[in-house]
């Protein structure tokens, strides 16, 4: 009662001196007792409303759910792609570039790097007019149509020949830094001594009736040696070891027989004039490898992950293997041939990197170094060739053996691509599997890629030197390319 005459005098004393704060405090005190009411008032239609957690889900929610996986996996894949395609660019520029621009003298460093370069702008340009087509439209066994020319009919839709969760345009321009860097390999073979106007029409042309052809005989739809796609030789090449590897590797041999030795071959010394242009160029030439191989999965899959891992293991064993055998060779390990040798492995790899087991891929490299070494230090001095930059002995050896081995080593439980038998079991796709044939499917593709290599390298090569000529003058040779072709220098010492 005390507490009650309390509250009501201090309630008489505030109405005295003040109304409005009476009732300011009544109105505070029915909310304080009326908001519990409100709360439960207010949560229980939700309740009411909840969804069962054990009800079957509806037509429409399933279908959004697959939407939006579908979606997810579309964004993941098509990064993925994109990302590769952009680490098979920086294998031309700066990869490429560097590695061959510190491998000739000081005189040609620029115009050995233009010739990759060059590639960057003028076959971006023939493939987005023709070459995608000829390569990857629909034709006949040996070459593609012209559905696609200026690139008609390549949107942002996925072509589910080639890639079903990315857009075409994506596989499109990934597709195009292959047909970039494939050129610019056969430059290491000419170094030094071709015109810049005859190496731009001749790698026009090659790209035009070599590697169009060779491109979509392997991987274009109804090729002849497509594995995937209805091809009736099934020759395995996850990432180009007889489409980029042997073609550029048998051209520049070709090339290098062609146009003949440097002046001064092999009586004067022509030692690289950086190894350290060389060595990053190497360096960058092994990550952006990763892209090359592990994006040829198309898609952001275990496949990929299989050819990443295939691919530096075998880039690894490579550097080793040939390190070794110049030590043994030649009594000290060259960090020149440690970079040759980690590029041998990429290349051998290339063509099995989906298709092989990590220890099998070690095999691979610690072959791949040793021969390749052989290749290059043995085999060139026998014959007496000018091949430059090892273009041959690297590129077309190391592509051929790459090639056959994986006829040996290739497994479906890393990618079943031959399809299935009546009991739903994987076809066996290699030796190892028990699928000995497939190392004959794989020597026609080798003789396949040799031989179209051979004959339309000669033949580009005569017309080219009979229209503007190929070598340059013995004048433009002493001063350098650099100078004679482009006016300008790699490096000023006088300033």
């Amino acid at each position: 009662m005390t507490h009650l005459h309390s509250f009501r005098a201090i309630t008489r004393q505030l109405s005295r001196c003040c109304p409005r704060a009476v009732l300011l405090l009544a109105l505070v005190i029915v909310g304080a007792l009326f908001a519990p009411l409100a709360a439960i008032a207010q949560a229980t239609p939700a309740l009411a409303v909840a969804p069962n957690p054990n009800a079957p889900a509806t037509q429409a929610q399933i279908a959004d759910l697959k939407a939006a996986v579908t979606a997810a996996q579309s964004a993941g894949d098509n990064a993925w792609m994109l990302t590769s395609a952009a680490l098979v660019l920086m294998m031309t520029g700066p990869g490429l570039a560097l590695f061959y621009g510190g491998l000739v003298r000081r005189k040609n460093v620029l115009g050995t790097m233009m010739q990759s370069f060059a590639m960057m702008g003028i076959v971006t340009i023939t493939w987005a007019v023709v070459s995608y087509s000829l390569a990857f439209g629909h034709g006949s066994s040996f070459i593609g149509g012209f559905e696609h020319v200026f690139l008609k009919g390549v949107d942002l839709a996925p072509n589910p020949d080639y890639g079903a969760t990315v857009p075409h345009q994506t596989y499109m321009v990934y597709q195009l830094m292959f047909a970039i860097i494939t050129p610019a390999l056969i430059g290491g073979a000419f170094a030094e001594r071709m015109k810049f106007s005859a190496m731009a029409l001749f790698f026009i042309l090659w790209s035009l009736f070599v590697y169009d052809p060779m491109a979509h005989m392997v991987w274009g739809t109804g090729g002849l040696l497509n594995a995937a796609l209805g091809g009736k030789i099934p020759c395995l090449d996850f990432a180009g070891g007889t489409v980029v590897h042997v073609t550029s590797g048998v051209s520049s041999l070709v090339a290098a027989l062609y146009i003949g030795k440097r002046i001064g071959y092999p009586k004067t010394a022509m030692p690289p004039h950086s190894l350290v242009i060389s060595f990053i160029g190497a360096c960058l030439l092994w990550v952006g490898w990763f892209g090359f191989n592990a994006g040829s999965a198309v898609a952001a899959s275990s496949l990929a992950t299989s050819a990443f891992v295939a691919t530096h293991f075998a880039a690894a064993a490579a550097a080793v293997s040939w390190s070794v055998a110049e030590w043994i060779h030649n009594g000290k390990p060259t960090a020149l041939g440690a970079i040759s040798g980690a590029v041998a492995g990429l290349v051998v790899i290339t063509p099995a990197s989906g298709f092989v087991k990590p220890i099998p891929a070690l095999a691979l490299g610690l072959i791949a170094g040793a021969f390749c070494f052989f290749m290059v230090i043995k085999v060139k001095s026998i014959f007496g060739y000018d091949d430059s930059l090892d273009a041959f002995g690297v590129h077309g050896a190391g592509g051929t053996i790459g090639a056959l081995l994986t006829g040996v080593f290739a497994t479906s439980a890393i990618n079943p691509i031959l399809g299935k038998d009546a009991q739903g079991n994987p076809l066996p796709i290699g030796g190892m599997d028990g699928n000995w044939h497939q190392i004959l499917n794989q020597a026609t593709g080798v003789a396949i890629a040799w031989g179209l290599s051979i004959v339309g390298t000669l033949v580009i090569l005569f017309v080219v030197d009979k229209t503007i000529g190929l070598r340059l003058s013995p004048e433009d040779e002493n001063e350098g390319l650099d100078l004679s072709q482009h006016g300008e220098e790699g490096y000023d010492f006088n300033k």
